[in-house]
């Protein structure tokens, strides 16, 4: 029988129902499902909307301004958006199974900018979308609800030989491509983002590389570019999740099956801090949107982990135990009440906290205080 596990979910609340363990390309059927928090006689166990998607989706995404559209991708390779406010069919547009598209799992989709999109009226909230594959392939598709299909827009691959020898990881899968497990955007920048990989690698990318990437020039793929403009020291396994800060302009938060949680600058390319909880492997890591010091971890071993960095930067402040069955596979505060954070986990069961006044509420100007932790920190691993 088909046993589906929580493997991301998003705020208002969204989830999606899919697996990790597949051998091939994959035949089972997923989910799409969305509640409404707010919504009056809210029932936890009858979804608000529930779309039947033809195999499993890997990774989803709100549109930042159209709350009814959720992009995703699946296993097989099919970035889709749906309209869950549509009344007949909800699905938009689709990537379809083209030779530029992406050939394995989906592992990440976001909405980015439309970089054109600053001058001129009405392009101002254009927004495009970004999937990242273990293929090593980055996408950028145009999406448009009236031909109902996603268009290509740019092209990026993700190859070994972009990385400096001196953080590059000597066990390069395949051609030396490498497999993208997860991104986060900047929250100053549109256009830069950092991936994590299967292999370990940690890279700083750009939308605006110009980089051939070296495949074959008779491949349609010839025009494809090297996103790849800086590479950090590598987990010693796979990555699962990336998180940027939305209060400090370099840093960002890593995690994976080497049981570390990690915090980077962008302009070092070793961590400044390192956390090990000791819970064996960690797949989710996400900042608090009003606590710049706050963070939480999502732990195989059934927890959420909250680190409050003002009080330690070892141990976590509180333990949540949120899962009796497996895995935490994903965990998302909610940008708009803060006070909510929520949890996925490995049987299917979707879990919302609400956190304590103190771990919402700023003492004090923290942002001065990130700042401070960063600087010092930067400063004492250079010595």
């Amino acid at each position: 029988m088909y046993e589906p596990y929580v493997v991301v979910l998003d705020f208002n609340c969204f989830l999606r129902y899919g697996r990790y363990d597949h051998q091939d390309w994959c035949s089972h059927k997923s989910l799409l499902c969305t509640w409404n928090l707010d919504r009056r006689g809210l029932d936890c166990s009858r979804a608000d909307t529930s779309i039947d998607v033809s195999s499993c989706l890997m990774c989803v995404a709100f549109h930042p301004n159209l709350p009814a559209l959720i992009a995703g991708g699946t296993f097989n390779g099919e970035v889709c958006v749906w309209n869950v406010g549509a009344e007949s069919d909800p699905l938009q547009s689709s990537s379809g199974f083209t030779e530029l598209g992406h050939k394995e799992p989906i592992s990440k989709v976001s909405w980015t900018q439309d970089g054109n999109s600053s001058s001129g009226s009405g392009r101002k909230n254009r927004f495009h979308l970004l999937s990242l594959g273990t293929d090593g392939k980055v996408l950028l598709w145009e999406h448009s609800s009236e031909r109902r299909q996603l268009r290509l827009v740019k092209g990026f691959r993700l190859l070994a030989e972009s990385i400096p020898r001196s953080v590059r990881i000597s066990k390069a899968r395949g051609e030396a491509v490498i497999g993208g497990t997860c991104l986060s955007f900047s929250h100053e920048d549109k256009n830069l983002f950092v991936v994590g990989s299967e292999n370990g690698s940690v890279l700083k990318c750009s939308l605006l590389a110009h980089t051939v990437a070296s495949v074959d020039e008779n491949t349609a793929e010839a025009a494809f570019r090297s996103p790849i403009t800086f590479a950090f020291q590598p987990h010693q396994g796979p990555v699962y999740c990336t998180a940027c800060s939305p209060f400090h302009r370099n840093l960002f938060l890593t995690c994976g099956t080497d049981a570390t949680a990690r915090i980077y600058s962008l302009l070092d390319t070793c961590p400044i801090l390192l956390m090990e909880p000791g819970v064996g492997y960690l797949f989710s890591v996400c900042w608090s949107p009003s606590r710049p010091l706050v963070f939480a971890v999502g732990t195989g071993d059934g927890h959420v982990l909250i680190y409050d960095l003002k009080s330690s930067h070892i141990k976590p402040s509180v333990s949540l135990e949120a899962s009796l069955e497996g895995p935490i596979y994903t965990t998302e505060f909610n940008s708009k009440r803060h006070q909510l954070l929520a949890s996925g986990d490995a049987s299917g069961v979707v879990k919302v906290w609400r956190l304590s006044t103190e771990l919402v509420t700023q003492v004090g100007n923290e942002k001065d205080q990130l700042h401070t932790l960063a600087q010092e920190t930067m400063s004492t691993a250079t010595l």
